[in-house]
């Protein structure tokens, strides 16, 4: 095949088409940030602040710098350090348990459910009891709402309550999903978010939320963004970090919260889209009764035996891109595998690690381009 008859490419995520739909919107307020010039807690930030806390029904909202720096905040505000072990899933991204790592405290790695991808209460009840076994104090337990969906949160939440634990969401890819009726950032003691580019609801950089009802909790924490500040900003109470959200990036993210809901919508109809043509052929992604997702990311798995390196490969022909999430879970990661993992071992991550791979997810992949990407699915699969 020559050059000029390559397939036109897909966007995995498509950022274009996003910024094409908002327009000058985003222009015009970023130019509002340079005419003022308030480039660190300016107006925008607080205002951001506000839309986030009416949107997720959460108290209070405090911006920061990443998804990761939300982890860490807590944590520090907690006062979470060596000798103390926090429940994580391993089938996630690294941030979960390195913001744990930096602490001085121990992650301590559990399972996930195979269906959802999220982490399983059994594997977590377990965790818990490794924990002590070595030695170690259960603080905390750190759910992911993985790829979009909602974890389990009532059922962690129970275990949480029963062994003295405070629950941290880690929803850096859920924003904006619900569980039970309620939108996610009202869950546990707080829920941290991630705002960055490729992210559902993304700035255009690094950015990050912590979402949570406890005033205390707020207090401490916007302290800790700033170095630790008191009163005083020259009398730091105690160890912070430079962990303020950008003033330019709050701004375009109140533009873009305005067009989110619709777009949660816009990503939902895609899955449908997707389970319908694929559901016959691979393991597509299933909902948890009472969850819904915001498809951060579109995650199946492959049929056993099929070479999933040349299954991309042929998607990749095709002018199709994947990616995997993630070829390796946390526990099998050169700086994580000395960590404890939960009694009975982690074999679902494990599998998922060697099978999963995801497919282009946006709210504006429209019906012609998917019926390309999946007429390729079925034809790489059937090569």
């Amino acid at each position: 095949m020559n050059q000029h008859m390559r397939p036109e490419p897909v966007p995995f995520i498509d950022i274009a088409a996003q910024r094409r739909r908002l327009g000058k919107t985003i222009d015009e307020a970023v130019a509002r940030v340079l005419a003022h010039c308030q480039f660190i807690n300016g107006p925008e930030v607080t205002a951001l602040e506000a839309a986030l806390a009416k949107f997720s029904g959460a108290r209070h909202v405090v911006s920061c710098a990443s998804g990761t720096d939300a982890l860490l905040m807590v944590l520090m505000a907690k006062q979470v350090g060596p000798g103390d072990a926090v429940l994580c899933p391993s089938f996630t991204f690294c941030a979960t348990g390195e913001a744990v790592a930096l602490t001085g405290a121990t992650p301590v790695f559990v399972d996930v459910d195979e269906a959802t991808f999220n982490i399983d209460a059994g594997s977590l009840t377990r965790g818990i009891a490794t924990a002590r076994h070595r030695g170690l104090k259960p603080r905390a337990v750190i759910p992911v709402d993985l790829f979009g969906q909602s974890a389990d949160h009532d059922a962690i939440a129970a275990i949480a309550a029963s062994e003295g634990l405070f629950v941290l969401d880690d929803a850096a890819q859920g924003f904006g999903a619900s569980y039970q009726g309620r939108r996610l950032g009202t869950f546990g003691l707080a829920t941290a978010t991630s705002f960055f580019p490729a992210k559902p609801l993304g700035c255009f950089g690094d950015g990050g939320a912590i979402f949570t009802d406890d005033d205390g909790l707020a207090e401490t924490l916007r302290s800790i963004r700033v170095h630790g500040q008191g009163a005083d900003k020259y009398d730091n109470v105690r160890l912070g970090l430079t962990g303020r959200l950008d003033t330019i990036q709050a701004a375009v993210l109140i533009e873009k919260l305005k067009i989110f809901e619709d777009e949660i919508a816009a990503r939902n109809a895609v899955a449908a889209r997707y389970s319908r043509g694929l559901g016959n052929l691979v393991t597509v992604p299933r909902l948890a009764p009472g969850c819904t997702s915001v498809w951060a990311q579109y995650t199946i798995r492959l049929p056993q035996g099929v070479d999933r390196d040349g299954f991309a490969a042929a998607l990749k022909a095709q002018g199709i891109p994947t990616a995997i999430y993630y070829t390796r879970s946390m526990h099998q990661q050169t700086a994580y595998r000395d960590f404890p993992v939960a009694d009975g071992g982690l074999p679902v991550s494990e599998r998922l690690s060697n099978d999963v791979i995801s497919l282009p997810m946006h709210a504006y992949l429209d019906a012609p381009t998917q019926a390309r990407i999946i007429e390729a699915v079925r034809g790489a699969l059937s090569a």
